[in-house]
């Protein structure tokens, strides 16, 4: 989403800046720096006369004077952000809250890696002098929905932003699968689960199963087999218009458990049916600056880019050839 279009979302919220503007925060509360970072937080937006509110389950924690609300979809009805103080956990169950009303979500890590925070830490005053100033964006990410199909039928539905994956659910037994793609068998693996991911879902799960990064605007979805007997176990990229699904086989020795998000979960009988698409519904996160994925990934796992020198300066040689 472009600047334009995060000004007018504000603006359809009657959020002109210091007037009229609310703000849920949303907190770890079991860690007493979490505590400290939104009551500074708090106090910050609501001295230059940002509302903020509170999930009421947190509030008492929190002790901070501000509305208390249900941890349900009507939480952040009204509100111009979503401020998270915490891990990619914290985002992403505030993601459950959002994902109807589509009120961005502005993470500040206070966790370990944080992929989905836009901010650290150690830079909550430049993070809040910038949501008082309503100079952020908002960008669009690509989640996936579930249907679980039992005899048949349908049976439960779900969705995730990171990942859903198909895992055993006794640690002794593996689980006997089939893969599907585009309506068409790939592969049966004798395994530990199946990871389906989205590009913001890469640098999580599927990432410690062995599976690619993707940019997160890239539009695709991720298939990572978990610790599969057989030769061609590799992690797949298909078209973000694929269906992808997975069938666990009656015979197989163990049943199996279907996790969206590793946060809300149901077991998976044997000959049930896992299918995963696109998701109708995308999660919107606030983004405070245009950093390129490329310098987040560095920054999170610090990677080694000593000697870099960057593009040559000049013009490029002309003709295309190259001297022996």
């Amino acid at each position: 989403m472009t600047a334009d279009s995060a000004d007018n979302a504000r603006a359809s919220a009657g959020s002109t800046p210091g007037h009229g503007r609310t703000v849920l925060l949303v907190a770890h509360t079991g860690r007493s720096e979490v505590v400290a970072a939104a009551t500074a937080v708090a106090d910050r937006l609501q001295a230059s006369g940002i509302a903020v509110r509170l999930l009421r389950e947190e509030a008492e924690d929190l002790g901070i004077q501000a509305e208390a609300v249900p941890a349900d979809g009507e939480a952040p009805l009204g509100c111009e952000l979503v401020v998270v103080i915490g891990g990619d956990g914290t985002i992403l169950r505030s993601a459950e809250l959002t994902r109807d009303s589509r009120t961005p979500l502005l993470g500040i890590n206070l966790g370990h890696v944080g992929f989905l925070a836009e901010a650290e830490w150690y830079d909550v005053d430049t993070t809040v002098e910038a949501i008082i100033a309503g100079s952020y964006t908002v960008e669009d990410r690509l989640t996936v929905d579930v249907l679980v199909r039992v005899e048949g039928q349908p049976d439960a539905h779900g969705w995730a932003l990171n990942e859903a994956t198909v895992e055993k659910a006794a640690r002794q037994r593996m689980l006997e699968v089939v893969a599907e793609i585009d309506d068409h068998p790939l592969s049966r693996w004798g395994c530990d689960g199946i990871v389906f991911a989205t590009p913001t879902g890469s640098t999580a799960y599927a990432f410690s199963a062995g599976g690619p990064v993707v940019w997160p605007e890239v539009q695709a979805l991720l298939l990572v087999p978990l610790s599969a007997h057989a030769l061609f176990a590799r992690p797949l990229v298909a078209s973000v218009d694929s269906r992808l699904a997975v069938e666990v086989l009656t015979e197989s020795a163990g049943v199996g458990v279907l996790w969206c998000d590793g946060r809300r979960s149901m077991e998976l009988p044997r000959g049930a049916r896992v299918e995963v698409t696109r998701g109708t519904r995308s999660v919107r996160l606030a983004r405070l600056r245009e950093a390129p994925f490329t310098d987040r990934l560095v920054a999170k796992f610090d990677l080694p880019v000593s000697g870099w020198r960057g593009k040559a300066a000049g013009p490029a040689p002309s003709g295309g050839a190259v001297d022996a």
